[in-house]
C-alpha cells in the first residue's frame, strides 16, 4: 500500500526533494555561519573583554539564545504547518532567516556603537532562531510526505544533508575569506559571506513558491483531519512520543556542535593549532558525511531506523575519548583524522534516520508540531549549549575530560529516549 493518498510521479518526488535542501541548505549555511564566527569574530567585534575566555563566553551565549527562541518558532511555525499547509510556512521562515542573516552582515561593531552592537547582533540571532525553529520540520516533512513507504528513510535523510551542506558553504566561505590579512578579515572580510546568502535566500524561495503542498496534508485537509490547536493536541496524545523526540535528539546534536563548532576555538585557543587548519578539518568532515547521510538513510529502510541510531551513538559513546586524546598530540593529521571520524562517519547514521525517525511516530494532523516541538526542545537542551558547557567545562577543569564525559552523557540519554520506541519503518504514515 502506497503511503501517500494520492500517486506522486517520480518527477514531482524529485522537485520536493530539492526544494527540501536546498531550503534546509540555505536555514543552516545561515546558522552554521554565525556559529563559527562567534569563535573568531564576535567575541572580539561586539563582546570585547580584558579577559578572552569571558568574550568567548560571551559570543557562545549569544550563539546559544536562538536555541531557547527556536521552541517559540517551532510553535507558531508548525501551527501554521499543520493548519494551513507546509509549503506557505517554508516560505515564511526562509524569508525570516535569510533577512536576519543579511542584516548581521551590516551590523556596526562594538568599536562604532557601543552596547547597541551585541544588543543588535542578538536581536538578529533571535530572529534567526524563530525561523529555523520551524524550517526543520517543513523541509523535513517536504520530503517523506512525498515519498514511497520503502523509500521513505531515503528521502527523510535528504533534509539532513541540508545541514552539512549549508555547514560546508559557510565553512568554505569563511576559509576563503580568512585567506585575508587578519586587519582585513576582522574588518570587512567577515561581512562578505553574510550579504552573499542574500543570493541563495532568493534561489530557495523561487524554487520552494513552484511546489504544490504535499499530498498527504492535502489529503488530510479533504477530510477535515486538521487538529483545531496542533500544539494541544500533542501534548495530549503524543506526549510520549515528544519525549522520545526530545531524549533521541541529544546525542545526535550535542556532540554535532563539539565536532563542528567548538573544534574550532579549543584547536585555534588551547592546542595552538592553525584557524585555517582547524576550519579544513571540518570542512573535509562535513564533506564525507554530506556523502554518507544519504547512504545511511538507504540503508535505514533495509535494516530499520532503530538499530542504525543505536549503533551510531554507541559509537560516538566509544570515540569520545579517543577523540580529544587525537586532537592533544597537536598534529594537523591527528586533528583532521579525529574529525572525520567523529563528524564525518559516526554522526552520519544517527542523523540520517532521526527526521524519518520523528516524522513515523507523530500522525498527520500533529506531524509538523510533533516533530518540530520535539526537535527543537531537545536542540535547545542539548544544541546552542553545547559549546558553552564544553567552554565552561574546559575553564573550570582545565582539562578535556569533562567535556568527553558530556558527550557520553549526551549519548546515554539518547540510547534510554530510543528504547521506548519500536521500529517504524514498516509503518504507513497515515497508521502512524
Amino acid at each position: 500500500m502506497n503511503p501517500n493518498p494520492t500517486v506522486v510521479s517520480k518527477q514531482v518526488q524529485s522537485k520536493a526533494l530539492v526544494a527540501s535542501l536546498i531550503g534546509s541548505s540555505i536555514e543552516w549555511f545561515d546558522f552554521f555561519l554565525y556559529g563559527t564566527m562567534a569563535s573568531l569574530v564576535f567575541n572580539k567585534l561586539f563582546f570585547p573583554s580584558t579577559d578572552p575566555t569571558v568574550g568567548l563566553l560571551l559570543s557562545y551565549l549569544s550563539f546559544g539564545l536562538p536555541f531557547f527562541i527556536r521552541p517559540l518558532g517551532g510553535v507558531i511555525f508548525s501551527h501554521i504547518g499543520d493548519k494551513i499547509g507546509r509549503k506557505k510556512t517554508l516560505v515564511l521562515t526562509l524569508s525570516l532567516m535569510g533577512g536576519a542573516t543579511v542584516l548581521i552582515g551590516l551590523l556596526p561593531d562594538y568599536g562604532t556603537i557601543g552596547v547597541w552592537a551585541p544588543i543588535l547582533l542578538v536581536l538578529m540571532r533571535l530572529i534567526q532562531g524563530l525561523g529555523i525553529g520551524g524550517e526543520w520540520g517543513g523541509a523535513l516533512l517536504l520530503a517523506v510526505e512525498y515519498s514511497d513507504k520503502g523509500k521513505r528513510g531515503f528521502f527523510g535523510s535528504i533534509p539532513q544533508m541540508g545541514v552539512t551542506i549549508g555547514m560546508l558553504l559557510g565553512t568554505l566561505a569563511i576559509s576563503l575569506m580568512s585567506a585575508l590579512p587578519d586587519d582585513q578579515f576582522m574588518s570587512w572580510g567577515w561581512r562578505i559571506p553574510f550579504l552573499l546568502s542574500a543570493a541563495l535566500v532568493f534561489i530557495g524561495l523561487w524554487i520552494r513558491n513552484g511546489i504544490n503542498e504535499t499530498p498527504a496534508f492535502q489529503a488530510a485537509k479533504e477530510s477535515g483531519n486538521i487538529a483545531s490547536v496542533p500544539i494541544v493536541d500533542t501534548f495530549r496524545y503524543h506526549w510520549k512520543s515528544v519525549l522520545i523526540a526530545v531524549g533521541a535528539k541529544f546525542v545526535e546534536t550535542g556532540p554535532f556542535y563539539i565536532f563542528s563548532t567548538f573544534i574550532i576555538a579549543y584547536a585555534t585557543k588551547y592546542l595552538e593549532y592553525d584557524r585555517v587548519t582547524a576550519l579544513n578539518a571540518v570542512t573535509i568532515a562535513t564533506l564525507i558525511t554530506t556523502i554518507m547521510i544519504p547512504y545511511m538513510g538507504k540503508l535505514s529502510d533495509k535494516i530499520g531506523r532503530k538499530p542504525l541510531y543505536i549503533g551510531g551513538t554507541i559509537a560516538i559513546i566509544l570515540f569520545a575519548f579517543p577523540y580529544f586524546y587525537l586532537l592533544s598530540l597537536k598534529s594537523a593529521l591527528w586533528l583532521t583524522v579525529a574529525t572525520v571520524i567523529g563528524l564525518g562517519i559516526l554522526w552520519a547514521p544517527v542523523t540520517a534516520v532521526l527526521g524519518t525517525m520523528f516524522s513515523e511516530i507523530f500522525s498527520t494532523n500533529v506531524r509538523y508540531t510533533g516533530v518540530t516541538v520535539g526537535y527543537q526542545l531537545g536542540a535547545a537542551l542539548a544544541g546552542g549549549t553545547a559549546p558553552l558547557i564544553a567552554t565552561a567545562l574546559l575553564g573550570a577543569f582545565h582539562s578535556w575530560i569533562p567535556v568527553a564525559l558530556y558527550i557520553v552523557l549526551t549519548g546515554v540519554i539518547s540510547l534510554i529516549a530510543i528504547s521506548a520506541t519500536k521500529e517504524t519503518k514498516d509503518l504507513n504514515l497515515e497508521e502512524s
